[in-house]
């Protein structure tokens, strides 16, 4: 039996998707087969793997990848963690809806059964210092894991 396939997606599939994807697959990987995508990747960002690494969690080998990867892939749940920001146009945010998901994930992930949204602030846009930007990322990071423990410890 196929365990079920779970993808999160992010507009850059640099921080929020790729921590999110880390930590799922280390809390419950035996019961979920992970990934993660973004409607305009880029790459890891570098803050993100650093804060992984401090609970024990590589990401480094993680990359970005866009929706089209999975295109072909029969997704059992799709998961946002995009949050509207007034820094970043977010694709998934503002692109009309039909059948409770986005028309670009309709489009693009044809074979998505389920669609969610749990929109975390994105880490990368706080500005400061290193160490201010360290701390909003372990927030993110403990936000995250925080949802995946109560959303995916009894999810069916």
């Amino acid at each position: 039996m196929s365990k079920p396939k779970i993808l999160f997606i992010c507009t850059h599939n640099s921080a929020r998707s790729q921590m999110a994807e880390g930590l799922l697959r280390n809390m419950y990987g035996e019961k979920y087969e992970i990934f993660s995508a973004g409607t305009n990747p880029t790459t890891v960002n570098s803050l993100a793997i650093k804060v992984m690494a401090e609970i024990g969690i590589d990401i480094s080998m993680q990359y970005s990848k866009g929706l089209e990867t999975f295109s072909d892939t029969e997704i059992d749940l799709a998961v946002s963690v995009c949050e509207n920001s007034a820094k970043t146009l977010c694709t998934l945010c503002t692109s009309p809806t039909t059948m409770s998901r986005p028309l670009i994930v309709s489009a693009k992930l044809p074979k998505t059964k389920k669609y969610v949204v749990q929109g975390f602030e994105d880490p990368s846009e706080v500005c400061g210092t290193e160490t201010e930007k360290l701390v909003a990322f372990c927030r993110i990071r403990d936000e995250i894991k925080t949802w995946i423990t109560d959303y995916f410890a009894d999810l069916k």
